[in-house]
This record gives structure tokens, C-alpha cells and sequence, in this order.
């Protein structure tokens, strides 16, 4: 609900300026676009006195090396934290790494739909253990998606997953790999962003 509210008041504060600018929205070879996402949440229960809090940041760059595809590259770090009255009981950090790709139609208009193909790295540590805990792996995924032009640099977008794969391994002896796979997508998980285009 709030990623639909997000969108909604992004085409509110963007579109006005469209009115007044010319045909010259969508995107041409050469250009280069950011996104990402950027997020803190916490929360503090003072009934069993305990609190947590989140943290993430993950841009990502794309650059049209064609008319119709882009290819980009992101970062990414998370922390996620929990304490009680004893103490700290949860404290994660997560680094990662990832290659995306993407073929428009019609990528000059104001309105285009698009298949994504990515490939992320990550790299997730147990502050908390000792000796330090590690989990490293890797995922792959292909989604559809479209993009909308509310003004020559803004653009919101919406996607979904289609078809998803990850593998992850402890970094501890004798650990074996953890894999899922996913397919399909699922309409009431669609994701909306906000581009910017330079």
C-alpha cells in the first residue's frame, strides 16, 4: 500500500511540470539513468522493552549502450538490528553486488514496457558470533516491467518478478549450499520506482 502511495504522489509532484514541456520524454541511446532504493524503519515496544532498526541503501546506474537496451550496475548495504533489556539480539550487515540489463520497447515514447535480466552478489555477516559468521551467494532473476515519463528527466516505474534463483552458502566447513527457485509472477508484489534521467 505504501509503494502504490509513493507512486501516486510522485506523479502528482512531477506531472505538473509536463504540461508544460514538449514531446521530448523517453529514453535514446547514450543516456543514463539512476534509481535505487534508500529505507529506515524502527521500532521500540516498551511492553518487553525491545527495539529494532533498519537501514538500506542500493543505488543503481544504467547507461543506454543502444536505443532499446541498457545495461547497469548496483550497490548495496543493509543493516538490520535488534536489542532487548539484556542486551543486543540480532545484529546482520549485508553487502551486494549486482549487473542488470534491459530491453525497452518503444524506449523513446513517454510509455514503455521492458524485460529485465539481473545477477547480484551478497555477502551476509552475524555481527553478533563469534568467531565472525558469514553467509556469501548469489541470485539471478528475469522480470517485466513498464515506464512512464511524467516530465523529460522523471519517469516512475513498475515491475514484477517473473523468474527467480538463489544459491547461498555459510562460510563455515563442511556447509552446503541453500538454493531456491521461483516462477511466475505475482501481481500483488508489483514494486514502483522513481528514475531519473540525465
Amino acid at each position: 500500500m505504501k509503494k502504490l502511495l509513493f507512486a501516486t504522489v510522485a506523479v502528482f509532484a512531477f506531472g505538473f511540470t509536463n504540461a508544460q514541456e514538449s514531446e521530448t520524454s523517453g529514453f535514446a541511446k547514450g543516456d543514463v539513468f539512476v534509481t535505487g532504493a534508500f529505507s529506515i524503519s524502527g521500532t521500540n515496544n516498551k511492553n518487553n522493552d525491545e527495539k529494532t532498526s533498519y537501514f538500506e541503501i542500493a543505488p543503481q546506474v544504467n547507461y543506454f549502450v543502444t536505443e532499446n537496451i541498457s545495461l547497469g550496475a548496483k550497490i548495496g548495504y543493509t543493516s538490520d538490528k535488534a536489542e532487548d533489556n539484556l542486551g543486543d539480539t540480532m545484529d546482520e550487515s549485508t553487502v551486494a553486488f549486482g549487473l542488470v540489463g534491459r530491453y525497452y520497447l518503444t524506449p523513446a515514447s513517454k510509455f514503455s514496457l521492458f524485460g529485465q535480466l539481473g545477477f547480484e552478489y551478497m555477502s551476509m555477516t552475524d555481527n553478533l558470533s563469534s568467531p565472525e559468521f558469514k553467509v556469501n551467494g548469489f541470485g539471478a532473476g528475469l522480470g517485466l516491467g513498464l515506464n512512464y515519463f511524467v516530465s523529460s528527466n522523471f519517469s516512475i516505474e513498475a515491475g514484477v518478478a517473473a523468474l527467480e534463483f538463489a544459491s547461498a552458502k555459510a562460510d563455515v566447513p563442511n556447509a552446503e549450499n541453500v538454493t531456491a527457485f521461483g516462477f511466475g509472477g505475482d501481481w500483488r508484489s508489483v514494486s514502483f520506482g522513481v528514475n531519473y534521467k540525465f
